[in-house]
């Protein structure tokens, strides 16, 4: 008897649907729990310009545009070819106005839905540098906690570890974007010496002095 029939149906599909630990579950949960906050906040109006955004990007809109347009220039040209009154003779005027205005509110359309979306990038940013900041001090708090066990192990011979006191510390979010800005004006420097001249120039908190008025 085949081994389907002897077990329930049920527990031959949990047994193929795959199991993940515990964190990797609750990561998903927290990102699936952020998007769909950043859905529900959005107002009737962002939701609908999100909707023809998309509908704007299917092939669907861009054939049923291209069938519009042919059947417009082809039947004001079969118009003026008979001497029938033609509604948009060439150089087509009214197509040039309506094309220029679909393409301002296509323009605004894309912009308000990418808005949207950049916001969203900016949460996803702000949750990974959160998360790299945190994990950064659990690990020098790990080596802090090795080290100590090293030294108060009797079997392993206390020597001093440069790097492993280095590293013990946490990193100050602080110094290190000192650090980065400092390196962007050297590579500044390098590649574009004038321009780099001119922000040394410019300190912060100079102000420019008004001229000092002679009585």
């Amino acid at each position: 008897m085949p081994l389907s029939q002897l077990l329930p149906e049920s527990s031959i599909v949990s047994d193929l649907a795959p199991i993940l630990p515990t964190h990797i579950e609750e990561t998903i949960q927290a990102i699936a729990r952020l998007q769909a906050e950043h859905r529900r906040n959005a107002t009737p109006l962002q939701r609908s310009v999100e909707r023809l955004t998309a509908f704007i990007g299917r092939t669907t809109f861009v054939g049923g545009l291209t069938v519009v347009l042919l059947l417009w220039i082809s039947g004001n040209l079969l118009a003026e070819q008979f001497r029938l009154p033609a509604l948009d003779a060439p150089p087509f005027n009214w197509l040039q106005g309506v094309a220029g205005v679909l393409a301002l509110y296509i323009t605004v359309f894309i912009l308000s839905t990418q808005r949207r979306e950049n916001e969203l990038s900016e949460l996803r940013e702000q949750l990974n540098l959160e998360l790299v900041i945190t994990n950064e001090q659990k690990t020098a708090k790990v080596i802090q906690l090795l080290e100590e066990l090293r030294r108060d192990m009797p079997q392993v011979s206390n020597r001093y570890d440069a790097e492993a006191v280095a590293m013990a510390q946490p990193a100050n979010p602080e110094v290190m974007l000192e650090a980065i800005k400092e390196t962007q004006e050297i590579g500044l420097a390098i590649t574009d010496p004038d321009r780099a001249e001119g922000e040394t120039d410019r300190l912060p908190g100079d102000t420019a002095e008004p001229p000092a008025s002679a009585d």
